[in-house]
């Protein structure tokens, strides 16, 4: 295997662990599985995660905690500002595509000066002024304009998706730093030191989990669908209808 494709699959696992962090900072999961019913493949979604918890048990996890133990803690923070500068000029284009302009220009704004006062983007002067994240992928654009989110699916390597996000993964992908130089072991040591600087600042978080979730499967899929949708209208989701006394309540809504 050559470094480009190693680099992509080591990269790939990334967005499962950004999936986790997601999932972590929404916990209202219902005890019923509110979004079994966007699973409709949940067998082989099962044996996919299972997959990758092995992986990262095997792999991900010691490396990530060898890395958070040798390298100090302000380092980190500024890998961390390097690569989240490069989601912020990603979001301008989002913000744009969905015409909000003025998050746009803030995100505009958040990139022009951490990358001129900032060193590049390793200090985040910007939060510092008081410009804060927006945060928009492509998948939330599809959103915007109608895309529901379809059915979830969990890859291999990639983690939770949906039909939409995964329709919008390869454009997502394409601008992260490690992916937009020219190749050779530059791009496949960004890479590599992208996805373990983000497996290190979960570590705490995937720990969480592990101790509360009775079913981690099914706390992944719904805290994930619960982000997504909340991220998609901004944090301000509209109330999900009342179904029918006489039927079971629905999971999550699609749009």
């Amino acid at each position: 295997m050559n470094r480009g494709v190693l680099a992509r699959s080591l990269l790939a696992a990334l967005l499962a662990m950004l999936a986790l962090l997601g999932g972590c900072s929404t916990i209202e999961v219902a005890r019923a599985g509110p979004g079994q019913k966007l699973d409709p493949w949940e067998n082989w979604n099962r044996k996919v995660f299972d997959f990758n918890e092995d992986l990262d048990k095997a792999v991900l996890k010691p490396v990530a905690t060898a890395y958070s133990d040798v390298v100090p803690r302000f380092v980190r923070i500024g890998v961390t500002n390097f690569f989240n500068n490069f989601a912020d000029a990603w979001s301008a284009v989002n913000n744009l595509l969905q015409f909000k302009i003025e998050l746009a220009l803030q995100d505009v704004v958040r990139v022009g000066t951490n990358t001129v006062f900032g060193l590049g983007g390793f200090v985040d002067v910007a939060s510092e002024m008081g410009i804060d994240h927006h945060y928009e992928d492509f998948g939330q654009t599809l959103g915007y304009w109608g895309f529901g989110p379809g059915a979830y699916v969990v890859w291999p390597l990639f983690g939770p998706s949906s039909v939409r996000e995964t329709i919008a993964l390869p454009l997502d992908r394409s601008v992260s730093p490690a992916v937009t130089l020219n190749g050779g072991s530059e791009q496949f040591g960004i890479g590599v030191l992208q996805l373990v600087n983000v497996r290190a600042s979960l570590l705490g978080a995937s720990r969480i989990v592990d101790e509360i979730a009775l079913d981690k499967y099914s706390f992944v899929r719904d805290a994930y669908l619960q982000r997504r949708r909340s991220l998609r209208y901004d944090g301000d989701a509209p109330p999900k209808p009342e179904p029918p006394e006489d039927e079971p309540a629905a999971g999550p809504e699609k749009k």
